[in-house]
């Protein structure tokens, strides 16, 4: 499965340590050290599901992720683990345009435990244009319920007047999704927009392309949720719209995924974003030691693990400062302790 991601500038830390045992005072003539740490470690959680989109059972061993950068040789890497309990800035992107689904979606709101009191909530509707209720709240259910309430405040009053006009729409999917990823890319944790809509784009500035691009430079995994059922083509199973194999391609290639629900499942399938987040696996592995600047393919294997669906997601990986690398004091990881970046540069239109 191919990532891209974009490489951002590096941000250094430095701590400082005086040498010398606690119970001894220092002396003017000691000297003082200086311990520089910087940012070389990258984490990309990545979601890993059985081939029929379920969660896996058992876990699954570090040793089995590799990374692939620009087609270069794969690496394996240093460390994986599960989400778990990592705090997430949850964005739920609510479009009005499946009306069905809203019931069911608003009463799971009100759920007391599908999200812990870790995790940062912001709710956006879809209507005639895009209401904002909720920015980065504490994930409370009553507090969920009357953001829901607030934003769907005016779509309600049209639907309960006798005589109620419509609305023209000025803001479309496309720009809604994009919308939602750089207020979301403002706030920390692990940064998640979940979208429950007809997957129908109807007038956006942006192209869906466009948007898939800035989510993985963002580091933004969208789980799409939607009415529009699967239909059988000679390549396998699709959806029969243009625009919503569009969004099947926003979902996946950001690292989440896009399913078909129904009123009666919505409820349920909205409180299991929440575990499967927490069953995705944060791998991590060194910067690699020639990356520069630019939009890279990033691929993740899994050994023995024929089958899976495996979606990372994007990630910003910091440059080294040259400066940096000729203190003498900088310790250089080699080539052979990265990723090597290959030659093959990712296609960032594609037809």
């Amino acid at each position: 499965m191919r990532l891209r991601f974009r490489i951002g500038v590096l941000m250094a830390l430095s701590a400082t340590m005086v040498a010398g045992a606690q119970e001894t005072p220092s002396t003017p003539e000691e000297p003082i050290r200086t311990l520089h740490v910087y940012t070389n470690l990258i984490q990309v959680p990545t979601l890993v599901l059985s081939g029929n989109k379920q969660p896996m059972q058992g876990t699954i061993g570090e040793k089995q992720f590799s990374v692939s950068i620009d087609s270069g040789r794969w690496f394996r890497v240093t460390h994986a683990r599960l989400e778990g309990n990592d705090p997430i800035s949850l964005s739920i992107l609510l479009d009005t345009s499946v009306a069905d689904l809203i019931s069911p979606v608003r009463e799971a709101m009100g759920a007391p435990s599908w999200l812990s009191p870790l995790d940062r909530v912001s709710i956006y509707v879809l209507d005639c244009g895009l209401v904002r209720s909720l920015n980065d709240t504490p994930a409370d259910g009553r507090m969920l319920t009357l953001g829901m309430d607030a934003a769907l405040k005016s779509w309600t009053t049209r639907k309960v007047e006798a005589h109620g006009k419509g609305c023209k729409q000025t803001v479309h999917l496309w720009d809604a999704i994009g919308y939602v990823a750089s207020e979301l890319s403002k706030l920390p944790g692990r940064r998640v927009i979940l979208l429950i809509t007809d997957g129908r784009d109807r007038g956006s500035a942006r192209t869906w392309n466009e948007v898939r691009i800035y989510l993985q430079a963002m580091g933004v995994a969208v789980f799409g949720l939607t009415t529009v059922p699967l239909a059988p083509s000679l390549s396998g199973w699709r959806w029969n719209n243009s625009d919503v194999n569009a969004l099947n391609a926003i979902c996946e290639l950001s690292g989440g995924m896009l399913t078909v629900n129904y009123p009666a499942m919505a409820g349920k399938t909205v409180q299991r974003l929440i575990p499967t987040l927490r069953g995705r696996y944060i791998l991590e592995f060194p910067r690699p030691s020639n990356s520069t600047a630019g939009a890279h393919d990033m691929r993740v294997k899994v050994e023995q693990g024929q089958g899976y669906f495996v979606r990372p997601s994007g990630i910003s990986i910091p440059l080294p400062d040259p400066d940096l690398a000729k203190d003498p004091s900088t310790v250089l990881v080699g080539p052979a302790e990265t990723p090597e970046q290959g030659k093959r540069r990712v296609l960032m239109n594609p037809k």
